[in-house]
């Protein structure tokens, strides 16, 4: 009697949580995005581990703040695409800075990482604090789109989203074998006369 009523409990706190996902605008929103988020961060960051990169997210998620910044003071616009480009110009450029540095100086990838991350941050935080100086711009809530806030998700940022998540998959599996040759042994790739650097520039992009 006590298991049939723990299965039933269970049973039915499930089925409340699949009607609460299907009615709750809230909670719907933000299953979704997370979902999309972690669909698209564990198929990269797969790569991203075995290139031994791991850092490289952290590195390129703290640079995003100038170009989410620039992108505001620029356009005016807080709209989702605005500023995700934004950030992903900011992220790009710095991903690029590192693997720059890494080449053509005996600075290794833990440090370039540092390097890059504690100088772009430091450079958002200015701009950020020039933002919240115009009129108008001290709710901004800049900040809000570094650190997240999953709670405020909206079904415009759903598309967004899903939208670059889509490109983002697409792009894998199109260059899937390549990307899989490059991170498991470089060397072997560019012997078959694959172009190395152009597809690191890739796969760090993406």
């Amino acid at each position: 009697l006590a298991r049939r009523t723990t299965a039933a409990v269970m049973l039915a706190l499930g089925m409340g949580a699949l009607s609460a996902l299907a009615t709750d605008y809230t909670l719907r929103t933000v299953a979704l995005g997370a979902a999309a988020l972690g669909l698209v961060s564990g198929a990269l960051g797969a790569f991203a581990v075995l290139r031994r990169q791991s850092l490289l997210g952290d590195a390129v998620s703290h640079a995003a703040l100038p170009g989410i910044v620039l992108a505001f003071l620029l356009t005016g616009s807080k709209a989702p695409l605005v500023l995700v480009i934004g950030a992903a110009l900011a992220g790009w450029l710095a991903s690029l800075l590192v693997l720059l540095v890494v080449r053509t100086s005996r600075i290794k990838l833990d440090s370039a990482l540092g390097l890059v991350l504690s100088s772009f941050f430091g450079l958002g935080l200015v701009l950020l604090s020039l933002a919240q100086r115009r009129a108008g711009a001290s709710q901004a809530g800049l900040d809000r789109f570094l650190f997240g806030q999953a709670a405020t998700l909206v079904g415009a940022d759903l598309v967004t989203m899903a939208g670059l998540g889509a490109l983002v998959l697409a792009s894998l599996a199109l260059f899937w074998k390549e990307f899989k040759l490059l991170s498991f042994d470089a060397a072997f790739a560019g012997s078959l006369g694959l172009p190395v650097r152009r597809l690191e520039v890739a796969l760090t992009s993406l």
